[in-house]
């Protein structure tokens, strides 16, 4: 089973309440088991809502309002979520496809506070649990890397 961004299959649960539908992702999962999820909307977030970027160890909005217990709320809601669905169907989970960047699911690369567009290391808060439970995680823009690796591997 795949977990995958909700944004990246086109749902709007991105901050501006739009997508980040990526027609390469929704081919891939095509014939696939997979779960989608979004866990800045599961902790109750709306959509449209202020732009949030992680400093240091939290999750704050555009505003200067500390959201970080959203987040993890979020994130450990998207967990059990994605468990359940796991458990129910009797599939592993093996592989996380989530939006580059973002405060939950960036992955490697997340926006580093300062609301500019600049990027620094670091995973957003569900990409980091997902990865302390030992689920490879990617983001949209490593999917060509990925499939060409599973075409080598197989």
């Amino acid at each position: 089973m795949i977990i995958v961004s909700g944004c990246l299959l086109g749902i709007p649960c991105k901050y501006d309440g739009g997508t980040n539908l990526s027609k390469s992702v929704r081919k891939y999962l095509e014939n696939k088991s997979y779960v989608m999820i979004c866990p800045e909307t599961m902790a109750g977030l709306t959509a449209p809502r202020p732009p949030a970027e992680i400093v240091g160890d939290k999750v704050v909005n555009r505003e200067g309002v500390d959201v970080t217990e959203s987040f993890r709320l979020g994130a450990q809601k998207a967990w059990e979520l994605v468990s359940e669905k796991a458990k129910e169907k009797q599939e592993e989970i093996t592989l996380a496809i989530l939006k580059a960047r973002s405060p939950s699911c960036g992955s490697g690369r997340i926006y580093d506070g300062t609301f500019a567009g600049v990027v620094t290391d670091g995973d957003g808060i569900f990409a980091a649990l997902l990865k302390e439970k030992g689920i490879r995680v990617i983001t949209e823009e490593e999917l060509d890397a990925y499939m060409e690796e599973e075409r080598i591997n197989d």
